[in-house]
């Protein structure tokens, strides 16, 4: 039987309405009936202004819950009959599939204050990956860099150079930093379409932690090739390298339940798409054109530059004609989750911000309606948390106000037409809750029956029921913690609190420190202590139904400390548990990472006394390091002369009292002033060592230890 491409150019806009208006039922069928018990519940005891609130919030809360059961089940049902016919990935024919990709090709990094190791080795393996795959000989690789930390940016540098002689990539790694880190990373990726998008047809976007193989990168551009009416196409990324308790329960949960999830996802999105940030192909003349930022009237936290940009480059793309796909089943695609809870609800307050940004945007002209969806449940997504903490705090005043959860109404239900009472009508309500909660979960193992290779992969049905277990009484216990943490953040937001953009930490880097668990979960701790009194004064019911919610509040400390623990997460994955097919049968540029990031740890450390400011030192001490710095610098104007004798004050105090003499503002401008560098490291060497601080004077003892660098850059590796 010959293959019959899907093409999207010619998807029938009335067939997709029709997928979505098949969703909207089955999104009502499920949510309608619940809406109604809980409306009949209110109705036996009488309808008051509590009541009615606590209804809308209910069938809000429930919509959402019930459009995430819509779409793992149409997904299910989906991938039983051999997955979803329109989607991008079928629109290739075997032939176009062994076709190289000619057009040039960017693959862009941006990083800020990254762990350097993670970052170069990450950019090590999709180069090697992509060039031994050797269809797309035409790409060329940008690691972006807004990196304010001198540390961090002397090591970029250094390392940078140091990969490009390994690999003989003179010409096809590029390093850029940005002097001024505007917009973010936004910014970042706007200031390369302006300075080399015109020699480029597509740009494959990554974040620091993301890992592709080369297939999947030139899978990624066939796909843009064969399909010239695209202008995005965001892979599906699946977690990987997961070291602490909570990193390999997110990618445990995301790798068992995320295909179904997607497939569902694809099924009513189609070629409006959303675009995720990293892990994407962009068709950068259009891209160019058409996706640059609007400025949203007003200041902060919802005016001013937006945050989260990817969601708004898809609808200005899809404004302009171009469509957005999910590549939902594409291999070689990969990304790492944070360690610890608390990295985890940083991440989150970030994204919160961004998207309650969009509010300003849900009714913009010109939008997909499919666009402002997208908007208004990325702004549902975070603002559920206080409509949760409302509607259990409305539960308690109306258990209050009726006299405790046990009441028995006289009111017939139904008008008499359903015979049952108020206790029966209100548990059947609770069991059908959970039920749909928990569908998912139940949905993605009936899924995985058919595929005993993908059951083996998670360590068999043993180890995957027991992860699935593990996995929801942690989780159940953990969202309440979530939802008060989101609720602060949008309390925060609207005070115009601003926020803090720094690197997330991952890996080995995200293991919990318990001052810090500590001082992020006692007031919730102490909440839930006063939240189990109250409402055990209520009624005796509702303390034992809400005890999940309160039992996770009141252990929040130990739960944090132990999910994010290496240690325990290692005795996990030791005894099987949260194994993923990723971890039974790794991708060789995950082994590759993963050994080469064992080797890294296993290398030399600069001694703890120089540890703080070692990128200064590097900078300032090591003649290779100091002459890579320079040449990567910015010409400058000649400075006035009260620039330059301020330059000149803070180069001899940095040499004669060391670094912590200076602020860091000041160290960050010395290291920015191409002129300083030079004639510090002309005055380091030249100088008696009486005349240097103590500083200095055991950096230069140790400088055979601390400058490994000149002797492996040019060496290349085999």
């Amino acid at each position: 039987m010959n293959f019959v491409p899907f093409d999207p150019a010619a998807l029938d806009p009335k067939a997709a309405t029709r997928r979505r208006h098949r969703l909207i039922t089955v999104v009502v069928a499920i949510a309608g009936p619940a809406t109604l018990v809980m409306a009949d519940l209110h109705g036996r005891t009488g309808f008051d202004a509590w009541k009615l609130l606590h209804l809308l919030l209910f069938a809000v809360l429930f919509g959402l819950v019930a459009l995430g059961a819509a779409q793992v089940l149409i997904g299910y049902f989906l991938r039983r009959r051999g997955g979803d016919p329109c989607r991008i990935t079928l629109s290739l024919t075997p032939d176009e599939a062994e076709r190289p990709v000619l057009a040039r090709t960017a693959i862009v990094m941006p990083v800020c204050n990254e762990e350097v190791g993670r970052v170069i080795e990450g950019l090590r393996v999709i180069y090697e990956s992509a060039r031994s795959n050797g269809k797309l000989p035409d790409c060329d690789f940008f690691l972006l860099s807004d990196s304010d930390d001198p540390n961090r940016w002397i090591e970029e540098e250094a390392a940078w150079l140091a990969l490009t002689h390994s690999l003989g990539a003179q010409g096809r790694i590029f390093y850029r930093r940005r002097r001024a880190g505007i917009n973010k990373k936004s910014g970042n990726l706007a200031d390369f379409c302006r300075r080399w998008g015109s020699h480029y047809r597509y740009m494959v976007v990554l974040d620091a932690d993301s890992i592709m193989t080369g297939d999947a990168v030139v899978r990624l551009a066939q796909l843009m090739e064969r399909n010239r009416h695209v202008g995005i196409i965001q892979g599906v990324p699946v977690l990987v390298n997961g070291a602490t308790v909570l990193a390999r329960l997110q990618q445990f949960a995301s790798r068992l339940y995320g295909p179904v999830s997607a497939t569902g996802l694809n099924y009513w999105q189609l070629g409006e798409a959303n675009y995720w940030g990293h892990n994407a192909i962009i068709r950068l003349a259009p891209f160019i054109r058409h996706c640059s930022l609007p400025e949203l009237p007003g200041e902060g936290p919802f005016g001013g530059r937006i945050m989260s940009h990817d969601y708004v480059e898809a609808a200005l793309m899809r404004r302009a004609g171009w469509q957005v796909w999910l590549a939902t089943d594409m291999a070689g695609n990969y990304e790492e989750s944070p360690g610890n809870l608390i990295e985890f609800a940083q991440r989150d307050r970030r994204w919160l911000q961004g998207n309650l940004q969009h509010a300003l945007l849900v009714g913009a002209k010109g939008f997909h309606a499919v666009n402002r969806v997208h908007f208004a449940l990325g702004i549902l997504a975070y603002v559920a948390s206080p409509l949760w903490l409302a509607f259990l705090t409305v539960s308690a005043v109306i258990v209050y106000r009726v006299g405790g959860a046990a009441a028995q109404p006289a009111g017939a239900s139904f008008a008499g037409l359903v015979p049952w009472d108020y206790s029966t009508q209100a548990v059947t309500l609770s069991l059908f809750t959970l039920g749909m909660l928990f569908l998912p979960k139940a949905v993605a193992l009936c899924d995985l029956r058919r595929n005993p290779d993908e059951v083996a992969a998670f360590g068999g049905w043993g180890d995957l029921l027991a992860g699935v277990l593990l996995e929801t009484i942690i989780f159940t216990l953990l969202a309440p913690v979530l939802m008060l943490f989101h609720t602060k953040f949008i309390v925060l937001t609207v005070c115009r609190q601003k926020i803090a953009w720094g690197p997330q930490r991952r890996g080995q880097e995200g293991e919990a420190v318990f001052a810090e668990t500590f001082a992020a979960h006692w007031g919730h701790t102490l909440l839930g202590i006063a939240g189990l009194i109250i409402v055990n004064r209520i009624d005796s019911t509702l303390a034992l139904w809400m005890s999940p919610i309160l039992a996770g509040l009141i252990g929040s400390i130990p739960l944090s400390y132990f999910t994010g623990s290496l240690s325990v997460g290692t005795a996990l994955r030791t005894q099987g548990l949260f194994k993923t097919p990723e971890e039974s049968r790794p991708a060789p540029e995950l082994i590759e990472l993963a050994a080469r990031l064992s080797a890294r740890r296993r290398g030399p450390r600069p001694l703890p006394e120089l540890a703080a400011n070692y990128g200064l030192l590097q900078a300032v001490l090591d003649p290779y390091v100091n002459a890579v710095h320079i040449s990567l610098l910015h010409a400058k104007d000649e400075l006035p002369p009260a620039s330059e004798e301020r330059f000149l004050s803070l180069r001899e105090t940095l040499l004669r009292e060391g670094p912590e003499a200076l602020s860091p503002a000041d160290r960050l401008a010395l290291l920015m002033d191409a002129n300083s560098m030079n004639a510090l490291h002309g005055s380091l060497w030249s100088s008696p060592a009486a005349r240097l601080a103590g500083w200095w004077r055991l950096a230069l003892q140790h400088y055979d230890v601390i400058a490994p660098l000149p002797e492996t850059a040019f060496t290349t590796q085999k």
